[in-house]
């Protein structure tokens, strides 16, 4: 397998990255339309969230056939282009596999409501338990996660909405099936994949109730788990030298990621993990209001990097995608030090042992959306979130502030790419609306002298030249420091020195308590900040509110 740690990847949610046909969508043809600005911000692969035909229940990952384009978002010449001018350029295209289940509406689902036997078989059906489903499992998007069918007095378990049902990874046939389905968009010229939520499924050999939980214990990397990646990655993508793959692993574990990404499995490339991105939930609940735990997410990146360092796992960095909310409003300080603090986050993350995504408009530090109305959200986990509050007796205002906080969409409204009415995404209305923040848009930040998006250049062009920021072990300092995150890159005798300040209030570092010798000498450099110059006083970094530094030391 090959070694991708010189790449960086740029997440694109197509619907909300460029329209080119004025139907207020994003498309393919619109994402062609912008590969010269992807190029000129230096990144190697793009993944595009699913373009498949859908219903579109859940933006896409409800497939309802793997090997069509869903007509709002082109044609298949539309995509074979895109492959084609994307190469020209040095860039390989990704897709997203949502492979746990498909859409109720595909041609195998419909098949099986029919009673035909093979296809019930690619999916999973049960008895329900004394009038009741067969277990009390919950899906991810609230409620049970089963669904009755009355012609069969049966029930099928979907994880996630009751339009996705999931499917059958015990069947062989089905196996086959998805194998086709990536060997068919290799041979397309796709340069990756990503698989959606892949470590659910493995269900359990018995269904029971979760006594403790909402069921995630039974199926999340699940028993053979393993064994059907080593098979995937044998009957399809395995088979060619520089396909790169990353798995999104649901509520899973540092061992289990370590098996999923470590090359001598032959599994996947890397993995995503998102136990770092819920430091602002009160007590695992997303859906309230509390200030990040900075100090549980050290602990969260020092226990992944050090533990994955360990047994050669390779990680996914990242802050945002189109599940999250925007990371410089959430951990950074959107208002008064935008800029500083949008590229604090990036160096903070870019410089880690892993491989760095970038989320489609963080190169220029877009924000949250502030929505102001329950009418102007479009995602399905929101709209049902916002129905359960309200039972729960939450007042109006508090709930638009939990969502404002929370919310999918957050990532998900139209890049602003410049400061027309249509914000230079589409002519026409965009299927939500633009974020409501502060007034940031691509052609404005490129203009100015230290823009965000040319400090996002230099960080991909350090990783891209110095090994020790590709291949460098990992190492925290200052663990337990309340405003400093600081770590050591080291490869050999070089060193690469991060230090970031999360917060408003100037800090000190100490180059001598750590054992380095001074900035001005010879062999210690300045690789990059984030502020004009460095400041230093008495053999120490000060570091202005929001600040990145990043320090070379040769021996």
């Amino acid at each position: 397998m090959m070694n991708f740690n010189d790449k960086v990847i740029y997440q694109i949610y197509v619907k909300s990255f460029m329209d080119s046909n004025g139907d207020g969508l994003g498309d393919i043809a619109g994402i062609t339309s912008r590969l010269s600005y992807l190029e000129k911000l230096g990144v190697d692969y793009l993944w595009l969230t699913p373009v498949f035909i859908s219903p579109m229940n859940d933006n896409g990952y409800d497939v309802a056939d793997y090997r069509k384009i869903d007509p709002s978002f082109g044609t298949m010449e539309d995509l074979e282009e895109l492959i084609e001018e994307a190469k020209k350029r040095g860039m390989g295209i990704m897709l997203d596999m949502v492979f746990n289940h498909t859409s109720t509406a595909h041609e195998w689902f419909q098949k099986a409501l029919l009673g035909d036997p093979k296809y019930k078989d690619y999916y999973i059906f049960k008895k329900g338990a004394d009038g009741a489903p067969p277990t009390n499992w919950e899906s991810k998007f609230g409620g049970n996660a089963w669904e009755y069918v009355p012609q069969f007095d049966e029930y099928y378990l979907h994880l996630f909405d009751k339009t996705q049902a999931d499917l059958n990874w015990e069947n062989e046939e089905v196996r086959k099936e998805l194998y086709d389905i990536v060997n068919f968009w290799l041979d397309k010229g796709v340069s990756g994949f990503r698989f959606d939520v892949v470590n659910l499924i493995s269900k359990p050999e018995t269904y029971e109730n979760d006594d403790l939980g909402d069921g995630r214990r039974f199926y999340t990397d699940g028993p053979k788990i393993h064994q059907y990646l080593k098979e995937l990655n044998r009957k399809s993508f395995g088979q060619k030298e520089d396909s790169l793959t990353v798995g999104e692993m649901s509520s899973t574990s540092l061992e289990n990621c370590v098996r999923y990404s470590n090359p001598s499995e032959k599994e996947l490339s890397m993995v995503f993990n998102f136990h770092h991105l819920k430091v602002d939930y009160e007590k695992g609940d997303k859906w309230s209001l509390k200030p990040f735990d900075f100090q549980e997410l050290k602990d969260i990146f020092d226990h992944w990097q050090t533990g994955m360092q360990e047994h050669q796992g390779n990680m996914a960095l990242f802050y945002n995608n189109h599940d999250q909310p925007r990371v410089v409003s959430r951990f950074g300080n959107d208002k008064k030090y935008h800029k500083e603090s949008a590229k604090m986050l990036a160096t903070s993350i870019h410089m880690l042992r892993g491989i760095p995504y970038i989320y489609q408009g963080e190169e220029f530090g877009m924000t949250n959306a502030y929505f102001t109305s329950i009418h102007e959200y479009r995602d399905v986990e929101s709209t049902n979130y916002y129905e359960i509050l309200r039972k729960e007796g939450l007042p109006e205002e508090r709930i638009l502030e939990i969502l404002q906080a929370k919310s999918r969409d957050n990532g998900r409204t139209p890049v602003l790419w410049n400061d027309e009415e249509g914000r230079g995404f589409t002519e026409g209305t965009p299927w939500i609306p633009f974020a409501k923040g502060p007034s940031v848009s691509a052609e404005k930040d490129m203009k100015e002298e230290d823009s965000i998006f040319s400090y996002y250049q230099k960080l991909i062009k350090l990783r891209k030249s110095n090994p020790v920021i590709q291949e460098g072990t990992y190492e925290i300092l200052e663990k337990d420091h309340p405003s400093l995150f600081c770590y050591v890159r080291a490869l050999g005798e070089k060193k690469v020195l991060v230090l970031n300040n999360f917060y408003d209030k100037e800090e000190e570092f100490s180059l001598i308590n750590h054992g380095f010798p001074p900035v001005d000498e010879r062999n210690v450099r300045l690789l990059l900040t984030n502020y004009n110059e460095l400041c230093t006083k008495d053999e120490k970094i000060c570091l202005r509110p929001y600040e990145s530094v990043i320090i070379s030391v040769e021996p």
